[in-house]
């Protein structure tokens, strides 16, 4: 009787893992072929327009240059909104910006470090923008990322 047990139990567990519609080992869905960004080829998520204003605070430990996603112009080209992906704080804070204007373009360096020395943040991206006075109007100059 105990064989008979085992046997029957034997089988409905292998039935019960087998492949039911839907199921990815089934194969591929018709879903599956859907970009997971409408950024495509970058990697990154596309732009968000609630992007977190911040402003530079200083004082941060060690901050080193962080990349920036893109920089727009305002209409008078006299400012720049300057995006990127960061982290929460207290672990990601904006230290600074730095600004170097040349007669063919302008070089912009964004610096974060943490604000405190043990800090512990959970790991989500933070999508952030933060304004940028130029000395002079941007014209056909072009924008650099002083970080990469």
């Amino acid at each position: 009787m105990m064989t008979v047990l085992l046997v029957a139990g034997s089988l409905l567990l292998t039935m019960g893992c087998g492949n039911v519609p839907g199921d990815s080992a089934a194969g591929p869905r018709p879903e599956d072929d859907q970009p997971v960004s409408t950024d495509v080829g970058t990697g990154t998520p596309s732009p968000n327009p609630d992007a977190s204003p911040v402003r530079p605070v200083g004082n941060t430990i060690n901050p080193r240059p962080i990349a920036f996603e893109r920089a727009e112009p305002s209409a008078d080209g006299r400012s720049l909104k300057v995006y990127w992906w960061s982290g929460v704080e207290p672990c990601h804070v904006l230290d600074r910006v730095e600004v170097k204007e040349a007669a063919g373009s302008v070089t912009v360096t964004l610096f974060e470090g943490p604000s405190e020395p043990d800090a512990i943040c959970v790991q989500i991206a933070v999508h952030k923008v933060t304004t940028v006075q130029l000395k002079a109007p941007l014209d056909a100059r072009r924008i650099v990322d002083g970080a990469k």
